[in-house]
């Protein structure tokens, strides 16, 4: 429930009187302000979806001034033994509520920056000393949440103008974020890609649920109400970000030691990432009643929706398509895992030995000609084999690199085993 305080000349306070209660508003009350120039002074409480069409009602009376409270109120009223009942009927924001509150996050372009930039430092020295956890904290900072989310704020209003704004300051953090990162390695004499940087520029076949499912959990934690919101807005915001602080990072940091190919991983996921968080939030605004016109907001376009929806659709589209059609650059973080699964089911094959682990990953050196998997296994000989180890060596590798390449790996499988003994118990 949220409280207004309407503010109207002397004899209009009756008519708001009538429409709040039309609305079925709760705990009115109205005073007169002395002076020149009276006014009636209209204290309401509704309910969050009944906001907008109050606003709508009143718009029509002459000098109106309505001071909106953006908080979560509790409206208690008779009967005194339905108190229960009454607080908890919690529901969504109102549309002009969502509406105005992302436009008030805008902020000045000088902090918006600054964020930006100390997102950028802290993202390249998590990159650079492999730090997980300063990951975190750049993703906590970079207010890259903000943009992101206006920008499917106005594709459902159908507002080209906030559209175009919203896009703008997305790609003016990004870029400085990279800048930042590109110049600390540069000034640090950066020479080669980090196991961070390595890890975190693979990209997976599923990367695009990312920003699906972080596009609807920000949207979901806009339009909820804060007392009924079971997330904060830092962790949709954090969930935001860390769609788009690693990769906007690695871009700088590749682009300064010359690793184009790690350039090209960013930038696919920088795209990847506003095209499906546009989509997914912007359908679920729709969805909860943010629509091209309503009270106090009339300049909603309706082609901007559907515009807005089929380009980013197109972009995903175009993007899934270079990304399955080009393996395994843009599929190295699933494509290993399938890998190590296949090596796997290879040793199952060979009773004289069992697995003890291994792994599949894609190697950070260059080389020329070829897509490098490393397949680093240990096996465990197997009591009674008397196979020697460079023979078990020999036949699990032929057999591992047969059977990775007639499986469609595009990859040079490089396999290195390792033959384990187990103690020998004392006689």
């Amino acid at each position: 429930m949220r409280q207004l305080l309407i503010q109207v000349p002397s004899g209009c306070g009756k008519t708001v009187l009538q429409k709040a209660q039309a609305c079925q508003g709760t705990n009115l009350a109205q005073w007169q302000t002395m002076g020149d120039a009276p006014q009636d002074i209209v204290l309401v409480h509704v309910s969050n979806q009944r906001v907008e069409p109050l606003l709508g009602a009143l718009q029509d009376l002459p000098d109106l001034n309505v001071t909106l409270l953006p908080r979560g109120v509790m409206a208690l009223h008779p009967p005194a033994d339905q108190a229960a009942e009454q607080v908890t009927q919690v529901e969504e924001r109102s549309p002009i509520e969502i509406f105005l509150a992302g436009l008030q996050s805008v902020g000045s372009w000088k902090g918006f920056l600054s964020y930006a930039a100390i997102a950028g430092v802290v993202v390249w020295i998590g990159l650079y000393t492999n730090t997980n956890y300063l990951l975190v904290a750049a993703m906590l900072i970079a207010p890259f949440a903000g943009p992101a989310m206006n920008t499917a704020i106005a594709s459902a209003r159908g507002d080209r103008h906030l559209v175009g704004r919203s896009v703008l300051r997305y790609f003016a953090a990004l870029l400085v974020t990279i800048v930042v990162a590109a110049l600390l390695s540069l000034v640090f004499q950066q020479q080669i890609a980090t196991p961070l940087m390595i890890e975190n520029s693979q990209i997976s076949a599923v990367a695009v649920l990312l920003p699906l499912a972080a596009g609807a959990a920000g949207a979901v934690n806009l339009v909820q109400s804060e007392r009924s919101s079971l997330v904060s807005g830092t962790a949709t915001g954090m969930l935001v970000a860390a769609s788009l602080a690693p990769p906007a990072g690695i871009i700088g940091m590749s682009m300064a030691i010359g690793r184009w190919d790690m350039v090209v991983n960013g930038v696919f996921l920088l795209l990847l990432q506003l095209g499906g968080i546009n989509l997914a939030a912007a359908i679920l605004f729709r969805t909860f009643g943010l629509s091209t016109q309503g009270a106090r907001y009339q300049r909603g376009k309706r082609g901007v929706f559907p515009t807005a929806l089929g380009m980013s659709a197109i972009a995903i589209a175009a993007l899934l398509t270079w990304q399955l059609t080009n393996p395994p650059s843009l599929q190295r973080s699933s494509r290993a895992q399938r890998a190590n699964a296949e090596v796997q089911t290879v040793i199952q094959q060979f009773p004289q030995v069992e697995l003890v682990e291994s792994t599949a990953r894609f190697t950070r050196a260059n080389i020329a000609g070829q897509n490098t998997l490393l397949s680093e296994i240990y096996v465990q000989r197997q009591s009674g084999n008397r196979d020697s180890a460079e023979t078990i060596q020999a036949e699990l590798t032929q057999a591992i690199q047969a059977h990775l390449l007639d499986q469609g790996f595009d990859v040079t499988p490089l396999v290195s085993i390792n033959v384990l003994e187990a103690p020998r118990s004392a006689n």
